[in-house]
């Protein structure tokens, strides 16, 4: 499935764009759940910077 979303990335149209990947603590049981998310690339230091 990775493969997938990284040949997608590159395509021409999708080359301003990047997945991030961000540990998130679950309220409910404790453990790390990773959420994913894609935005443009120029956004990406700011997203990184706020904390959910």
């Amino acid at each position: 499935m990775a493969k997938k979303v990284v040949a997608t990335l590159k395509t021409k149209d999708g080359a301003s764009f990047a997945k991030v990947i961000r540990t998130v603590r679950s309220k409910k049981t404790g453990a790390y759940v990773f959420t994913e998310e894609l935005m443009p690339a120029d956004q990406v230091k700011e997203a990184l910077a706020k904390k959910k």
